[in-house]
């Protein structure tokens, strides 16, 4: 699969979401807006509130990871890998910079702070 503009850009996960809500998971071809909304809510099994904040990219929402994975396999695009793989890497470089003292308590720290924002440590 070729990669798309989307998956090229730097942008947030919210801005992410709401791409691929608006051009892969109910593109304009649809109909109007209202409608567009209503049939990804039905496609992602979300309420309705809940896709139209995403639509809108409304600063106070948060995208969970089991979200970004859901919405990532309806649109066919590649993102939430793309940030498990740089958090992966960045979680490698710090052990190396640690000297790997420790690895395990460093790893109990990052998975602990991969809860409290609502990721899965893979490790």
């Amino acid at each position: 699969m070729r990669k798309t503009r989307v998956e090229k850009s730097d942008m947030s996960t919210v801005e992410f979401c709401q791409s691929a809500l608006r051009e892969r998971i109910a593109p304009p071809s649809i109909g109007s807006v209202k409608q567009r909304i209503v049939y990804a809510a039905r496609k992602t099994g979300w309420s309705h509130t809940r896709v139209r904040d995403l639509w809108y990219a409304d600063p106070r929402i948060s995208i969970k990871a089991e979200q970004l994975f859901h919405i990532e396999a309806l649109s066919g695009l590649e993102y939430a890998r793309q940030e498990l793989r740089k958090n992966d890497a960045a979680i490698e470089r710090a052990t190396a910079l640690l000297g790997g003292e420790d690895t395990h308590l460093i790893r109990t720290l990052v998975a602990a702070v991969f809860s409290a924002i609502g990721l899965r440590d893979r490790a």
